[in-house]
């Protein structure tokens, strides 16, 4: 699409249907369903088969861009590879986090350019918080509609290391990584794509990700991140605090999975 660009309005339009598409995983995580299991039937996917259609739909009035959502990650490498700029979204993000119901689940929606994410909006439905991040203009969140600009806080010597982690997934090579770290270090459990937006709006020094995701998983709050001042490289657990660690990127590849990554400020 040559002219494209992002302006306030789109970002707005993005924030818009990130939390239309809450609005309507809300009406089915409130109902009393005894059994959740990630089949045909399951609350779980008519949230997720909800959220996507509306996304897609949405997005396919504001621009001409492809998109690449969880509910359509069928399309072939032979596609992808061309493209230049599109949509990546993952339309429920934490799964576990929907069934225990415990709030911390988001709405991802990310505008990849070239390989890096540009602009990311996360949704949290029932925490009633949006962040969104435009590289280059800055970071904010909306928490009942009243905003908040939020920045990255690096870590000073001799503080308490404040490291987020999966509630829901743990590795024991996270722990090579907090020894490399050096110093006291306190863990903070998250569900979903907020772990990066801990450390997006300074709640967090480090997210070291050592489990299995996928880029949609990741990339609307990694476009946060970015605003908010951080980064999001590609980590070696032998080497977590590696300066020259390259950053993580999108698209580049048939597989959609990620390698384990270091989210810093």
């Amino acid at each position: 699409m040559s002219g494209f660009e992002i302006t306030q309005s789109l970002v707005d339009d993005v924030v818009k249907i990130s939390q239309e598409a809450g609005e309507r995983i809300l009406e089915i995580y409130k109902k009393d369903v005894a059994i959740y299991e990630k089949n045909d039937a399951s609350p779980l996917t008519e949230a997720d088969l909800a959220a996507h259609l509306h996304i897609l739909e949405s997005l396919n009035k504001i621009s001409d861009l492809p998109v690449l959502s969880e509910e359509s990650a069928d399309i072939s490498w032979n596609t992808r590879k061309s493209w230049n700029r599109y949509w990546l979204v993952d339309p429920l993000d934490g799964t576990k986090e929907f069934i225990k119901k415990n709030g911390e689940f988001t709405v991802n929606i990310a505008l990849i350019e070239y390989g890096e994410p540009t602009l990311g909006v996360v949704h949290a439905p029932v925490l009633g918080t949006t962040y969104i991040g435009w590289v280059g203009e800055g970071a904010y969140k909306l928490e009942n509609d009243v905003r908040k600009d939020i920045k990255t806080k690096a870590h000073v010597a001799g503080d308490i290391w404040q490291v987020v982690g999966s509630r829901s997934h743990q590795s024991p090579e996270i722990n090579k990584v907090l020894a490399a770290l050096g110093g006291e270090s306190n863990l903070i459990a998250m569900g979903s794509s907020l772990k990066l937006c801990c450390v997006a709006e300074a709640t967090a020094h480090v997210y070291p990700r050592v489990g299995p995701t996928s880029e949609w998983d990741t990339a609307a709050a990694h476009a946060v991140v970015l605003a908010a001042g951080g980064k999001v490289t590609v980590l070696d657990v032998d080497k977590p605090l590696d300066p020259d660690a390259h950053p993580l990127r999108y698209n580049q590849k048939e597989s959609v999975l990620n390698p384990f990554f270091m989210v810093t400020s």
